[in-house]
């Protein structure tokens, strides 16, 4: 196995696995510190109702593992927000997000390749997938396919939350307003070099993804992550304004060349399309603000970090981000001394 002198992040986000813990923890460890230089392991607890917090607290002490960084949040929050969480406080050149679950650690170091060979975005996709309800699957490819239509992106093929990003994506997707909204598929958008990757592991989760809790995520993420949606409502009441428009124009013109029109038809029709006509001219100005004001808004924090600490034993080097410079001896010539001295 290659061995590269890079400062490696890895973020893992996890929720009442406090039996497994030390397992994962302790494995990754090991496999992290066998071909990168220095690393850090950053675990984000998303508000887990076990023991896992006590027990990330014992790892960190002296006699526990060194390197790691635990990040324990006060209420529960969607995977991306709390992967966000591990990336807004990494350190390391390059930051790979993990699910211990499903995605496989073994694989990391083929992404590294290709992240220290020049791409800035390296997606991993496992070819096995947990246990899915038929209904889940369903509503899956039904909101992958219209957020490829809103997008231009399939998430799930071509942006999978395992993923291993440089510092600068990074650095990129903090300009956002809503970085924690925005991480999921802007390293897919933004123009970086990419690498998308396929292996096959059988994923550890038991449990079945629910499916009220993943439309809700996906619905949020549609409504977040594109103006599509809302620009389709000022679209339909532009044609509703201007087909009520074109029906009062069509009523005058059957009051004019008709004679035998039935009485009062004229002015309930005129009535019911200017009523209508003004409904959709309100709507259309009313999801324009809402679209202007969307692009303006800047909510607060998605989350809580209630309790932080770190290893008491850190094994990385002491000098980092200071370039060192060759120095070189220079000569200086001393002026001579004046005659008679």
């Amino acid at each position: 196995m290659a061995f590269y002198p890079v400062f490696l992040s890895v973020v893992f986000v996890v929720r009442n696995q406090g039996v497994q813990l030390e397992g994962i923890l302790s494995a990754a460890s090991e496999q992290v510190a066998s071909y990168a230089s220095d690393y850090e392991l950053i675990i984000v607890d998303n508000a887990s109702d076990d023991e896992s917090v006590s027990i990330l607290k014992s790892l960190t002490t002296q006699q526990g593992l060194p390197n790691l960084q635990v990040y324990a949040l006060t209420k529960e929050v969607n995977s991306d927000t709390a992967a966000w969480v591990g990336l807004e406080n990494a350190l390391g050149d390059f930051v790979a997000v993990i699910d211990p679950l499903i995605d496989d650690i073994a694989f990391l170091p083929q992404m590294l390749e290709k992240a220290v060979s020049g791409a800035d975005v390296v997606f991993a996709n496992n070819t096995q997938k947990p246990r899915q309800s038929l209904p889940y699957r369903l509503a899956n490819s039904a909101f992958h396919s219209l957020y490829k239509s809103f997008n231009g992106i399939h998430l799930a093929k071509e942006a999978p939350s395992y993923r291993l990003l440089s510092k600068r994506v990074i650095n990129f997707i903090l300009q956002h307003p809503q970085p924690s909204v925005t991480y999921r598929h802007l390293p897919a958008t933004g123009g970086f070099a990419r690498v998308n990757m396929e292996y096959s592991a059988a994923p550890i989760a038991g449990g079945i993804k629910k499916l009220g809790a993943s439309i809700d995520r996906g619905m949020r993420l549609l409504v977040s992550t594109t103006q599509t949606p809302m620009r389709l409502v000022t679209s339909l009441s532009l044609f509703g304004a201007v087909a009520n428009l074109v029906y009062s124009i069509y009523v005058v013109a059957v009051g004019i060349f008709k004679s035998d029109v039935a009485p009062g038809w004229i002015s309930l029709s005129l009535q019911q399309s200017g009523m209508f006509f003004l409904i959709s001219l309100v709507l259309l100005v009313l999801g324009e603000y809402i679209l202007h004001m969307a692009t303006l808004s800047n909510e607060g924090p998605l989350y809580h970090v209630g309790q932080e600490f770190t290893s008491a034993r850190v094994t990385r080097k002491e000098k980092l981000n200071i370039e060192t410079v060759n120095a070189r001896p220079v000569s200086v010539e001393h002026p001579a001394a004046p005659i008679g001295t």
